[in-house]
């Protein structure tokens, strides 16, 4: 009877929760510009055939507190957004499986009130900058498309797995700014990873150690002109280049069985920020744009508990703290995200819903350090929900 439970622990926590898990990794503004991972955990799903996809839907609160000093009236920068997760995987025998997975890894949108917009000028204006050209709004982009397999060798009680993928990363960037609208794409951005695993299910236990490469990106688009623009003499659009690194990453991850229905998890996981310490874009026979970080490598830690309160009913809670890995030419501080959501099993799959709510502690940017104005920010919130699906055979 207990080993039979412990099969289902296994199951339940880490097969079915998807999104409450992706959700509580970090919805915040705090580490870089991470956002969700490829579900390569489907790989060790039972059944031939497994299919999970989820959504989380994401609504960041990051308010500039003081722009160069004075008080600032804009409200919150930094835009809402999605995070969709797809994973599909096949069984190889009895030997390991592949998975195909969809995620979008790295991403930022942020759209600048007045005031911001005011206070980027007059630093340019005060640094002898030949062209004063506020930016208004920008986002990025990047979509991971993976193939990743496991071969599987019995070792004890349990199995030892090696892992391994390749993916396509694709780029795109958008910026409006007072001088006209930039849009970059890159669409051949390839990557690995790999990792090893040990699982004994009849305890609900596994240890993990995967690695995802980082990935070079060198976009190519156009600049429009605007109204402002055109009146200056720039009538037609311009070819633009750009370009920058994502990071590389090692996840440490583990889960147990502890007791008749209850399961631990926990994750450390190092990201390579210092890869990006600027984004730079050039646009022909015009100007050039370089977009400052100096960013410090990213930590986040997760510690949770599953609970099965039955054999259709399950739950989980977790605390994620992720570290700002802000130097002070943005504000990317701390952040403390308290996950929580269940699962329902039925004929027709397995159904989640999850939240998550994140705190994001105070911090500043100075002119000195790289950013654009000088801004600080009081303490933040961000929330979160995310719904889920799975299904297999």
């Amino acid at each position: 009877m207990k080993k039979h439970f412990h099969r289902r622990a296994g199951k339940f926590a880490l097969a079915a929760l998807t999104a409450v898990l992706m959700i509580a990794s970090g919805p915040a503004l705090a580490g870089g510009f991470s956002r969700g991972e490829a579900d390569t955990d489907i790989l060790f799903s039972e059944g031939n055939y497994s299919l999970r996809t989820g959504a989380v839907y994401v609504s960041p609160g990051r308010t500039y507190s003081t722009l160069n000093g004075s008080p600032s009236s804009d409200e919150a920068y930094s835009d809402a957004y999605w995070m969709p997760n797809i994973g599909i995987k096949a069984a190889l025998g009895s030997y390991g499986a592949c998975a195909l997975t969809y995620a979008r890894p790295f991403g930022a949108s942020a759209t600048y009130g007045d005031d911001a917009q005011n206070a980027e000028a007059i630093t340019a204006i005060s640094q002898g900058l030949p062209l004063v050209n506020p930016t208004s709004k920008m986002s990025f982009t990047a979509e991971e498309y993976g193939a990743t397999c496991d071969i599987q060798f019995d070792a004890g009680r349990g199995g030892f797995y090696l892992i391994g993928g390749v993916f396509l990363e694709t780029f795109k960037y958008n910026e409006d700014t007072w001088f006209g609208s930039v849009r970059l794409k890159d669409d051949s951005g390839f990557g690995y990873r790999m990792g090893v695993a040990y699982d004994i299910p009849e305890y609900a236990m596994r240890f993990q150690l995967m690695y995802r490469s980082e990935v070079e990106h060198d976009a190519e688009g156009t600049f429009t002109p605007s109204a402002l623009a055109i009146a200056a003499g720039v009538t037609s659009s311009l070819p633009t280049v750009g370009g920058g690194t994502l990071p590389q990453s090692i996840k440490l991850s583990a889960q147990s069985g502890v007791a008749p229905g209850w399961l631990v998890y926990g994750s450390v996981m190092w990201t390579d920020w210092s890869v990006l310490p600027d984004f730079r874009y050039d646009v022909s026979n015009l100007a050039s744009s370089n977009k400052i970080f100096n960013y410090e490598d990213g930590y986040t830690v997760q510690i949770g508990v599953g609970h099965e309160f039955n054999e259709n009913l399950s739950g989980t809670v977790n605390l994620t703290w992720d570290r700002g890995v802000g130097t002070g030419a943005d504000i990317t501080t701390d952040s403390w995200t308290v996950g929580f959501g269940g699962e329902y099993k039925t004929d027709l799959g397995t159904f989640g819903l999850g939240g998550a709510v994140s705190y994001l502690t105070k911090g500043s940017q100075s002119e000195a350090s790289g950013a654009t104005y000088n801004a600080t920010a009081d303490a933040d919130w961000v929330a979160a929900i995310g719904i889920s699906y799975s299904v297999g055979f």
